[in-house]
């Protein structure tokens, strides 16, 4: 694949770019392959319906919503039955995609595989398992905390703030042009200098950091890096039609929380965890369906603590855990978010899962996101 001439570290996330640089992410960055093994490929059938001409309550049809808000790709199941399928912008079905921030669930997903077997405790210090940390601010945190986002750790997630700790980040791991130079350049070396600015334990805030270090301690605690860990745990689970990529730094670290690129319909076969207590479409348990009761039911303050926590009023009475959002008070819904326009959706009621990759513009727009789910649900309500 050419690579375009006038693509830089400093401009493959923004307007013309992103476009094209989040479908071939390996052709410009280092990056490893996550294996799904030689096992089964899950069957998805195929029921095809009009969904896309569902009217929504301002008009709009389900389609139109999709097809106008930088869609890359968009896909809607049920019970294992592809109901509408769509690539608006050229996109091909078995393109890897890059998945932005539900690479997060993914690690999650892991995490929770790890919590079956025993090899991960949830509330067990995160130093018991990476002592390397223990300068750092996350000395103290247990793995529950950083599942939940819930350390104290300061961390600026203001994705258009150059120097907000996000993209510094991206800096240290070589996603983004060095303007700091004695910036660490590894990720382990980047997590190593975050400090306290709280008591861990305290309200939710989003810090995309927390799942860098949950991966971290995922490695130690099974010994394997992450692509041959997911590969195992994960993707060769749930029957994925294709390999999976993770972007990493130059010691081979993986880009944990936002990094990893997938085909489309194997997010579907991801989502599909949450409906069926933790066992894939080929009726493998990937995780333990005590952890996909603890993910749906939070914790006794979970919703408490999103309530107290920043920027969470578009999900009044919603919470966060396990790397998911829940975003109405119950656990009818689940989603998986990304910025740029990346989702996955479930609705337990209904049985739908669906999924979204897009390419937006700028890394949130409400407005495309709100959409999005709006249309969900109304496809989810007409199914069920």
């Amino acid at each position: 694949m050419n690579v375009p001439p006038d693509l830089t570290l400093q401009n493959w996330q923004t307007v013309p770019h992103l476009h094209w640089a989040f479908q071939h992410l390996a052709d410009f960055l280092p990056a490893a392959r996550i294996s799904r093994g030689s096992g089964p490929v899950a069957e998805l059938r195929e029921r095809r319906t009009a969904l896309a001409d569902l009217t929504l309550a301002g008009g709009a049809t389900v389609g139109e919503v999709l097809d106008t808000t930088a869609t890359d790709g968009w896909i809607v199941t049920r019970d294992g039955e592809v109901l509408e399928e769509r690539y608006p912008s050229g996109m091909l079905p078995d393109t890897p995609h890059l998945l932005m921030s539900v690479s997060k669930t993914l690690i999650a997903t892991v995490a929770g595989a790890l919590v079956g077997q025993g090899a991960l405790r949830p509330d067990t210090l995160i130093t018991d398992y990476v002592p390397a940390l223990a300068e750092s601010g996350y000395a103290g945190a247990t793995v529950r905390h950083v599942l939940d986002m819930r350390s104290g750790i300061a961390f600026s997630e203001e994705y258009l703030d150059p120097l907000a700790e996000v993209r510094l980040l991206e800096q240290a791991i070589g996603w983004a042009p060095r303007t700091v130079p004695d910036l660490p350049d590894t990720m382990y070396g980047f997590l190593r200098t975050l400090r306290r600015k709280g008591p861990h334990g305290g309200p939710f805030d989003y810090r995309s950091c927390e799942t860098d270090v949950l991966a971290w301690v995922c490695e130690a605690a099974a010994g394997t890096r992450m692509p041959a860990l997911m590969s195992e745990l994960l993707w060769s689970r749930i029957g994925a039609q294709a390999d999976a990529v993770i972007g990493i730094d130059r010691e081979g670290t993986g880009m944990f929380d936002g990094g990893i690129n997938a085909c489309l319909r194997d997010l579907v076969r991801v989502g599909t965890l949450f409906l069926t207590d933790g066992v894939s479409l080929t009726g493998r348990q990937v995780v333990p369906a005590s952890w996909i009761a603890d993910t749906l039911a939070g914790g006794e303050d979970s919703r408490a603590a999103f309530a107290a926590g920043r920027d969470t009023a578009r999900f009044p009475g919603g919470m966060y855990r396990n790397k998911c959002w829940l975003p109405y008070p119950g656990d009818d819904v689940v989603l998986c978010l990304g910025i740029h326009g990346q989702m996955i959706y479930v609705n337990r009621p209904a049985g739908v899962v669906a999924a979204k990759l897009s390419s937006w513009a700028l890394p949130e727009e409400n407005d495309k996101l709100m959409a999005t789910i709006a249309a969900f649900d109304a496809v989810a309500a007409e199914l069920r």
